[in-house]
């Protein structure tokens, strides 16, 4: 069935108010969103970032054809872009998309766990710090596409908390973040969460990301196709649907309440049911604790098979956008504006303190006082940081003439006895 609402064509952003007295200190907002696709193993992150992408490309086609058949039509008029694609899951071996910058052109996971002697999870860690080294080319990168295209996805590991709790992963998203609107997808496996306490767990992390990146939220309902999504939004909507749920069953079972496409819900056990009363009594504490956070959140079910409810996501992410416009955008303004006047006051304590310490007067006086002067005027330019790693960020789509990646040889010595990890 194709989604019932309307997909809002991508307008012109509008500037904050304050925006125009920083402009100096806070790059242009761009026309592109960049869409950070989080969440647990198995939810079907990849799969849906694959709908998304298809089902933007199909739809910019689409567009096209109908301006090949009528020529007349103003170009000036909005269209929707093929998205810039951007996988940052080091491990992953098939994708069903192409992605534009990839992880995997940069970094060899397979080589990081051998020469690091680590784990699956700790060599995926150590690739995206590996990685996240190099951001600043990436971002570049992102910032000059930002101004073509409409969306920016960004495909992340599958073990959730390599992303969510790294330090990496924060560079990632804060960088994004002050360069573009940024918004987070948290990606939901719907048939897993008729169970009560899985609900609640997924709601419990969600709430903790949100609080945590502090930007515009959208929770997917994925798989749809196997169970539709109704049942949480009432969930999320009548704190009392949500009892009903728990009062007919275990907590950690499927709802007997949710119908799950003629699937009989498991029988009570009785036996177990007594060691279930605390679980059951800590579903509902936690259901009127999150009960404002729901208030305040966007919710869309998707399937990542049929591409049902692309449309209503891609509207969710048009509204995200301009809530960032209206609230986080004015925050990193006024950051932007604290941390410059800061390094003014800096730069006029120094200039004082240095010419207290120099007693010397005359013509000396003033030659060092003009050499104090450009020393503390230095401080005011942003420190130019970088790296002296080897190899450059690979863009496969570019078109401009793509940078010679040089890998300096298994001999290399990065000076701490380890060779820099790069695919052989």
């Amino acid at each position: 069935m194709a989604s019932s609402s309307t997909l809002k064509p991508p307008q012109a952003a509008p500037v904050p108010a304050s925006a125009a007295t920083h402009l100096e200190l806070l790059p242009d907002i761009p026309r592109a969103s960049s869409i950070i696709v989080i969440g647990m193993a198995g939810s079907g992150k990849s799969t849906f970032t694959a709908s998304l992408h298809d089902h933007l490309h199909e739809r910019a086609q689409e567009q096209q054809d109908a301006m090949d058949q009528e020529p007349t039509a103003s170009s000036s008029s909005a269209r929707t872009t093929a998205p810039y694609m951007v996988n940052l899951d080091p491990a992953v071996g098939t994708l069903g998309y192409e992605p534009n910058v990839d992880i995997r052109d940069t970094v060899d996971y397979a080589r990081v766990m051998e020469q690091y002697n680590l784990g699956p999870n700790g060599g995926i860690l150590t690739a995206l710090n590996l990685f996240t080294t190099k951001f600043d080319q990436v971002l570049g990168i992102l910032e000059k596409r930002a101004k073509e295209v409409d969306h920016i996805v960004l495909d992340t590991p599958g073990q959730i908390e390599i992303f969510t709790w790294s330090a990496s992963g924060s560079i990632v998203t804060d960088a994004l973040a002050s360069s573009m609107p940024t918004v987070v997808a948290y990606i939901i496996d719907t048939p897993r969460t008729t169970a009560p306490a899985t609900f609640m767990s997924n709601m419990l992390y969600a709430c903790s990301i949100l609080y945590k990146t502090k930007l515009p939220f959208v929770l997917v309902f994925n798989k749809t196709d196997v169970q539709d999504h109704q049942f949480a939004l009432e969930w999320m909507q009548d704190f009392e649907k949500f009892q009903e749920a728990l009062a007919a069953g275990n907590a950690t079972d499927p709802s007997a309440t949710v119908t799950q496409h003629g699937l009989r819900a498991p029988a009570r056990d009785m036996d177990t049911e007594g060691s279930q009363g605390y679980m059951n009594s800590l579903m509902n504490s936690m259901s009127l604790v999150l009960d404002e956070f729901y208030k305040n959140l966007r919710a869309v079910g998707v399937s990542s098979v049929t591409g049902e409810g692309m449309d209503d996501f891609l509207n969710a992410v048009h509204e995200a956008r301009q809530e960032y416009l209206d609230d986080y955008r004015p925050q990193l303004e006024r950051l932007a504006k604290e941390r410059d006047a800061k390094r003014e006051s800096s730069k006029k304590e120094q200039l004082a303190r240095l010419m207290k310490d120099m007693k010397v007067g005359g013509k000396g006086a003033a030659k060092t006082a003009k050499s104090a002067t450009r020393s503390t005027e230095d401080l005011s330019q942003p420190i130019d940081e970088t790296y002296e790693g080897d190899g450059q960020i690979i863009e496969p789509d570019s078109d401009e003439e793509k940078p010679h990646y040089e890998y300096p040889g298994p001999d290399y010595d990065r000076g701490d006895g380890t060779v820099w990890p790069r695919p052989g």
